[in-house]
């Protein structure tokens, strides 16, 4: 893949911090791996606002219902990664 270097500012306690937890993969990857986090998370705010708009707001039911699914998730992502499983193709 293709790269390009680009200078940033950012304050100096964060990078310390960005530093601190990047140490093995490096300044780039990590900052990499968080702008591409935080692009795919805009990603979905804009089509969940999409969605909403057309769809009408997300009732308390159906919030309550999804963070049920989502904890259910989180449980499961958490069970395989206890157990060592990371099998491909299965959802974690």
């Amino acid at each position: 893949m293709a790269t390009k270097k680009v200078t940033v500012t950012i304050p100096e306690d964060l990078l310390d911090e960005i530093r601190a937890d990047a140490a093995e993969r490096g300044l780039s990857a990590y900052v990499a791996e968080a702008l591409r986090f935080k692009r795919d998370r805009d990603r979905l705010r804009e089509l969940a606002d999409w969605l909403q708009e057309e769809h009408g707001p997300v009732t308390d039911d159906e919030n309550a219902v999804a963070l049920d699914e989502l904890e259910e998730l989180d449980a499961e992502h958490e069970r395989r990664r206890a157990s060592g499983k990371h099998n491909a193709g299965e959802a974690a």
